[in-house]
């Protein structure tokens, strides 16, 4: 497993180079660059592939260590990989754009000539198309402060609610706590009233039965 994965990153190393070097070989050599640079990826891939059925047979003690390292070289090759792509996208634009610049030197242009009519209306119907797409953005954007403003006032109406549910909740609270205090009070008065009306009863009869007697 060592050996593989220093082959994997000696790999890693040459297509950074390779990488460096595609951005600036000439036209003619670019292509054989790039194929050998994605059959290097083509090989890391495949060795980390390998690597991860290794990681598995490795001593429980140094499995965590050697999948990290497994897993860093996977990522230094997807990074790699779309590395590539930017150049290969860069490459295709640069390309157009020389192709598109020769055939532009290779146009004879007369006076109110076809072509010269033709590549007044593309640009004109491209500038209408620019305006139709900054319209629209401009709408959207509007569209988009319309419903802030719209969240804003939902939010401070929200707001406005649940500090009159919190009031009424205290309040409510503080009327369960008076009805409360009142109803003990309440049952204890009746305690007050009939043990007075018994002891008044007592009084009554023991003074008639002194004064009879």
């Amino acid at each position: 497993m060592d050996s593989l994965g220093k082959q994997t990153k000696v790999l890693l190393h040459e297509i950074t180079n390779g990488l460096v070097y595609a951005e600036r070989v000439a036209t003619e050599e670019y292509e054989a660059v790039e194929k050998n640079i994605q059959k290097q990826l083509n090989t890391v891939l495949d060795n980390c592939e390998r690597l991860d059925h290794l990681v598995k047979k490795e001593p429980p003690n140094k499995r965590e260590e050697a999948k990290l390292h497994v897993d860093k070289m996977k990522y230094d090759c997807k990074h790699l990989q779309q590395a590539l792509q930017s150049i290969q996208q860069r490459r295709f634009q640069q390309e157009q754009q020389e192709r598109d610049r020769a055939q532009l030197l290779k146009t004879t242009f007369r006076p109110n000539s076809a072509d010269t009519s033709i590549m007044i209306d593309h640009a004109l119907q491209h500038n209408n198309s620019l305006h139709n797409s900054s319209r629209q953005m401009d709408d959207l954007i509007g569209s988009g402060q319309g419903i802030l403003d719209n969240l804003r006032e939902q939010r401070s109406t929200l707001k406005s609610a649940h500090k009159k549910v919190l009031d009424l909740m205290n309040t409510l609270g503080l009327t369960n706590t008076v009805m409360r205090l009142i109803e003990r009070r309440t049952y204890q008065d009746k305690f007050i009233l009939y043990g007075g009306m018994i002891l008044t009863c007592i009084i009554m009869f023991i003074t008639v039965k002194y004064f009879l007697y």
